[in-house]
């Protein structure tokens, strides 16, 4: 992630789009899961949307880290918590919100495997091109060349404050740092919301 990355910030309005989406073309493949894996943290909203659009009354969850404030030491997406219940002779479907690298759904789709799931599919709501892991249903296709920073609403005040914290080590002020940015990443954040997000998120690793 580059240190003041162009950003897309998205709506609840988005990510009801993207379940409705996803909902519709697995019910349309006639492949409805037994279980949900919702590959966390940012799969966790996404997997308990189509839960609901589905009817699917078991989720559970398995926790991969990989960028952000929640990065590893290596860069690289690395499993940190196993599966939260049983998959052995389900058809599961694991959800996270995007395909960016790949790495961390690549990961997650094979450990479901190992755990002994009948059918292992896998859905995002966007998937990049340059992704090295091809979900098996995405709502939405961005081209390589139009990658942007995602910032979905249930992981906005942590993009925020660790966005907001860079800004604030240039900028020296807040009137600065929201230029920055407004000019850099494309957002336009209201101070106080920039004050809240770097004055209460955890403290940097």
């Amino acid at each position: 992630m580059p240190d003041f990355p162009r950003c897309r910030r998205t709506s609840w309005s988005d990510a009801d789009a993207w379940a409705d989406h996803l909902a519709e073309n697995i019910r349309a493949a006639d492949r409805r899961p037994e279980t949900i894996v919702a590959l966390t943290r940012g799969g966790w909203v996404p997997a308990r949307l189509l839960a609901d659009r589905l009817g699917i009354k078991r989720l559970v969850s398995l926790r991969a880290q990989h960028w952000g404030v929640t990065a590893t030491p290596s860069g690289q997406a690395e499993l940190t918590e196993g599966l939260s219940g049983p998959v052995k002779g389900q058809d599961v479907l694991v959800v996270d919100d995007i395909t960016d690298t790949g790495q961390s759904l690549e990961l997650a789709t094979a450990h479901v495997t190992a755990a002994g799931a009948r059918r292992v599919e896998s859905a995002t709501c966007l998937h990049i091109t340059h992704s090295k892991f091809r979900p098996t249903y995405f709502a939405q296709e961005i081209p390589r060349d139009e990658w942007v920073w995602v910032i979905f609403p249930w992981n906005y005040w942590e993009d925020l404050a660790t966005l907001g914290r860079r800004a604030l080590d240039e900028a020296q002020s807040v009137d600065g740092a929201t230029a920055i940015l407004r000019e850099r990443c494309g957002l336009a954040v209201p101070p106080a919301e920039l004050r809240a997000a770097t004055d209460h998120a955890a403290p940097r690793p």
